[in-house]
């Protein structure tokens, strides 16, 4: 009988393979060209992922990044985030998973389901227009910002000693990383939900990290698959995540390890919060002055 770790990695390589193909063939077609990507692209590939091996997530703070500089158009940032991470985020997991214990079986059954959700919520997303993904983006950031702001505050449960989870806790944190993989897609980063909802249950908190990884190095590629499929991301910035970011996976998880994150959290809440509303904030604009267009039409 093949073990179950082993079957999850050899499956990972596989998806990321697959990934891969899918990426190289929509930028090799000539319909999505991608750039090569520009020092500030590679740099902020590098430091995101960077933080995102220390357990800070990359998703929030590469957004705020994307509209501060205006990088990537709002429609394109999900997919940019889910194909340029997808790769440095896989060489996460293999780090985390062969190095921190937990249970086989919760692991076999939470990243696959997470993997699916985010297959389900690439589906949906990538058909969407602006406004939807600015709202709902916007909103999500907020409510990450918050979560972040607990975390700081120090507000959420210390979690327990378990390395897995069983019967009715089992049954809600499969639920729960199906939900977190479909936002993922969004452009929602997992690790802070996931941490709080495997800590409310019991969950020995470092035990918690292959989970998160594994689940969001399914999740990625899945969603990517799709979102390359149909070009609706920035192809020169997803480069400049992968090739910037897979240095930055390998400084953090083999040479840095840990490092004193207390303020860098704080920084990271501020901006995230000032992402959420400035998505918010265009939203309402592009609402507003399509209404106006309708009227000055009408009369």
């Amino acid at each position: 009988m093949i073990a179950p770790i082993p079957l999850l990695l050899a499956g990972l390589g596989l998806v990321i393979a697959a990934f891969t193909y899918v990426w190289w063939q929509s930028a090799s077609t000539g319909r999505h060209p991608h750039r090569v990507p520009t020092p500030t692209q590679l740099g902020l590939g590098a430091v995101t992922l960077f933080f995102d091996t220390l357990g800070i997530g990359n998703y929030a703070p590469t957004t705020a990044a994307f509209r501060f500089m205006r990088m990537v158009r709002d429609e394109y940032i999900p997919g940019t985030l889910n194909v340029g991470s997808s790769i440095p985020v896989a060489i996460e997991a293999f780090a985390f998973i062969a190095a921190i214990a937990v249970d086989p079986v919760t692991l076999m059954l939470l990243v696959p389901i997470g993997a699916v959700g985010g297959y389900v919520g690439a589906r949906v997303v990538s058909s969407l227009p602006r406004r939807p993904i600015q709202l709902g983006m916007g909103g999500a950031l907020l409510a990450g910002s918050a979560l972040m702001l607990m975390t700081n505050l120090q507000w959420i449960p210390g979690g327990g000693t378990a390395i897995g989870f069983t019967g009715a806790a089992l049954a809600l944190a499969a639920a729960v990383n199906f939900c977190l993989g479909a936002l993922n897609a969004l452009g929602v980063g997992s690790y802070a939900p996931s941490l709080i909802v495997f800590s409310l249950l019991g969950m020995d908190p470092r035990s918690a990290f292959p989970i998160m990884m594994g689940s969001a190095a399914y999740m990625l590629p899945m969603a990517g698959i799709k979102y390359a499929r149909t070009s609706k991301y920035d192809g020169q910035a997803a480069l400049g995540l992968t090739l910037g970011g897979i240095p930055g996976v390998l400084l953090a998880a083999y040479v840095v390890k840990s490092l004193p994150l207390y303020a860098i959290r704080w920084l990271v809440v501020v901006v995230v919060l000032y992402a959420g509303l400035s998505l918010l904030r265009a939203a309402t604009a592009s609402h507003a002055s399509r209404l106006a267009e309708e009227a000055e039409e009408a009369s």
